[in-house]
Protein backbone atom coordinates (compact mmCIF):
# COMPACT_ATOMS: atom_id res chain seq x y z
CA UNK A 1 0.00 0.00 0.00
CA UNK A 2 2.94 2.39 0.92
CA UNK A 3 4.65 1.91 -2.60
CA UNK A 4 1.02 2.28 -4.51
CA UNK A 5 -0.01 5.68 -2.34
CA UNK A 6 3.03 7.02 -0.57
CA UNK A 7 3.72 10.01 -3.63
CA UNK A 8 0.51 10.84 -4.45
CA UNK A 9 0.09 11.50 -0.53
CA UNK A 10 3.29 13.08 -0.71
CA UNK A 11 2.38 15.78 -3.87
CA UNK A 12 -0.86 16.48 -1.47
CA UNK A 13 0.91 17.37 1.75
CA UNK A 14 3.40 18.92 -0.46
CA UNK A 15 0.73 21.45 -2.18
CA UNK A 16 -0.72 22.42 1.76
CA UNK A 17 2.11 22.35 3.32
CA UNK A 18 4.51 24.63 0.94
CA UNK A 19 8.03 22.13 1.96
CA UNK A 20 9.06 18.21 1.11
CA UNK A 21 10.03 17.17 4.21
CA UNK A 22 7.14 18.26 6.01
CA UNK A 23 5.07 16.68 3.34
CA UNK A 24 7.43 13.75 3.78
CA UNK A 25 6.38 13.76 7.85
CA UNK A 26 2.95 13.96 7.28
CA UNK A 27 2.70 11.11 4.84
CA UNK A 28 4.98 9.21 7.33
CA UNK A 29 2.38 9.95 10.60
CA UNK A 30 -0.48 9.39 8.39
CA UNK A 31 0.92 5.29 7.39
CA UNK A 32 1.72 5.16 11.00
CA UNK A 33 -1.49 6.07 11.99
CA UNK A 34 -3.25 3.39 9.88
CA UNK A 35 -0.69 0.86 11.01
CA UNK A 36 -1.80 1.48 14.51
CA UNK A 37 -5.43 1.31 13.93
CA UNK A 38 -5.53 -0.92 10.74
CA UNK A 39 -7.64 -3.69 12.42
CA UNK A 40 -9.98 -1.18 13.98
CA UNK A 41 -11.19 0.18 10.40
CA UNK A 42 -14.81 -1.39 9.96
CA UNK A 43 -14.10 -1.28 6.42
CA UNK A 44 -9.98 -1.86 5.41
CA UNK A 45 -11.29 -1.18 2.03
CA UNK A 46 -11.33 2.65 3.04
CA UNK A 47 -7.54 2.61 4.12
CA UNK A 48 -6.50 5.00 1.54
CA UNK A 49 -9.54 7.01 2.07
CA UNK A 50 -8.67 6.91 5.85
CA UNK A 51 -4.92 7.75 4.55
CA UNK A 52 -6.29 11.30 2.57
CA UNK A 53 -8.25 12.68 5.50
CA UNK A 54 -4.89 12.13 7.88
CA UNK A 55 -2.60 13.59 5.71
CA UNK A 56 -5.10 16.49 5.33
CA UNK A 57 -5.66 16.46 8.88
CA UNK A 58 -1.96 16.31 9.59
CA UNK A 59 -1.31 19.09 7.07
CA UNK A 60 -3.59 21.33 8.76
CA UNK A 61 -1.88 20.81 11.90
CA UNK A 62 1.23 21.63 10.75
CA UNK A 63 -0.36 25.28 9.12
CA UNK A 64 -1.77 25.51 12.58
CA UNK A 65 1.81 25.19 14.37
CA UNK A 66 3.22 27.80 12.03
CA UNK A 67 0.31 30.29 12.26
CA UNK A 68 2.37 33.36 13.34
CA UNK A 69 1.35 35.51 16.95
CA UNK A 70 -1.31 37.36 16.59
CA UNK A 71 0.35 40.36 16.93
CA UNK A 72 2.19 39.83 13.56
CA UNK A 73 -0.85 38.77 11.84
CA UNK A 74 -1.00 41.56 9.55
CA UNK A 75 2.09 40.45 7.92
CA UNK A 76 2.55 37.45 5.76
CA UNK A 77 4.76 35.60 3.63
CA UNK A 78 3.88 33.09 1.13
CA UNK A 79 5.90 30.08 1.42
CA UNK A 80 9.51 30.28 0.46
CA UNK A 81 10.48 27.64 -2.15
CA UNK A 82 13.93 26.06 -1.92
CA UNK A 83 15.92 26.64 -5.09
CA UNK A 84 15.69 23.18 -6.36
CA UNK A 85 12.00 23.73 -6.07
CA UNK A 86 12.22 27.19 -7.92
CA UNK A 87 14.41 25.59 -10.29
CA UNK A 88 11.90 23.20 -11.10
CA UNK A 89 9.01 24.84 -11.08
CA UNK A 90 8.17 27.51 -14.42
CA UNK A 91 6.99 30.88 -13.05
CA UNK A 92 3.74 30.46 -14.05
CA UNK A 93 3.23 27.02 -11.77
CA UNK A 94 4.83 29.48 -9.04
CA UNK A 95 2.05 32.04 -9.68
CA UNK A 96 -0.69 29.33 -9.31
CA UNK A 97 0.94 27.57 -6.46
CA UNK A 98 1.39 31.25 -4.42
CA UNK A 99 -2.30 32.17 -5.06
CA UNK A 100 -3.50 28.55 -3.95
CA UNK A 101 -2.24 29.35 -0.76
CA UNK A 102 -3.30 32.35 -0.68
CA UNK A 103 -6.82 30.84 -0.32
CA UNK A 104 -9.03 29.83 3.15
CA UNK A 105 -7.58 26.32 3.55
CA UNK A 106 -10.93 25.48 3.03
CA UNK A 107 -11.36 26.18 -0.53
CA UNK A 108 -7.29 25.46 -1.13
CA UNK A 109 -8.14 21.59 0.42
CA UNK A 110 -11.33 21.25 -1.88
CA UNK A 111 -9.18 22.66 -4.78
CA UNK A 112 -6.11 20.03 -4.16
CA UNK A 113 -8.59 17.11 -3.41
CA UNK A 114 -10.27 18.01 -6.44
CA UNK A 115 -8.40 19.03 -9.35
CA UNK A 116 -4.44 17.40 -8.19
CA UNK A 117 -5.46 14.28 -6.33
CA UNK A 118 -8.24 14.05 -9.17
CA UNK A 119 -10.69 12.94 -6.30
CA UNK A 120 -14.28 12.84 -7.55
CA UNK A 121 -16.70 15.02 -5.71
CA UNK A 122 -17.88 12.18 -3.62
CA UNK A 123 -14.50 10.99 -2.84
CA UNK A 124 -13.97 14.57 -2.11
CA UNK A 125 -16.52 15.08 0.46
CA UNK A 126 -15.73 12.11 2.61
CA UNK A 127 -11.75 13.24 2.93
CA UNK A 128 -13.03 16.32 4.05
CA UNK A 129 -16.25 15.36 5.90
CA UNK A 130 -18.80 17.22 4.32
CA UNK A 131 -21.49 16.98 1.81
CA UNK A 132 -21.11 16.97 -1.54
CA UNK A 133 -23.10 19.93 -2.02
CA UNK A 134 -20.54 21.76 0.12
CA UNK A 135 -17.89 20.49 -2.34
CA UNK A 136 -19.08 21.60 -5.17
CA UNK A 137 -19.96 25.23 -3.57
CA UNK A 138 -16.42 25.34 -1.82
CA UNK A 139 -14.77 24.52 -5.07
CA UNK A 140 -16.56 26.93 -7.37
CA UNK A 141 -15.79 29.63 -5.03
CA UNK A 142 -12.27 28.73 -4.75
CA UNK A 143 -12.09 28.57 -8.66
CA UNK A 144 -13.20 32.09 -8.87
CA UNK A 145 -10.78 33.08 -5.70
CA UNK A 146 -7.97 31.70 -7.91
CA UNK A 147 -8.77 33.37 -10.92
CA UNK A 148 -8.97 36.39 -9.26
CA UNK A 149 -5.79 36.26 -7.46
CA UNK A 150 -4.14 35.11 -10.71
CA UNK A 151 -5.59 38.14 -11.98
CA UNK A 152 -3.72 40.46 -9.89
CA UNK A 153 -0.19 38.92 -10.80
CA UNK A 154 -0.42 39.91 -14.25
Amino acid sequence: MYARHALGLTRLALIMVGDRETAEDVVQEAFLGLHRRFAHLRDQDRAVIYLRSAVLNQARSVLRRRRLPSWFAGAYDPPVWSAEAAVLLSVERREVMEALHRLPRRQREALVLRYYAELSEEETAQVMCVSRGTVKSTTSRALDALGRLLGETR
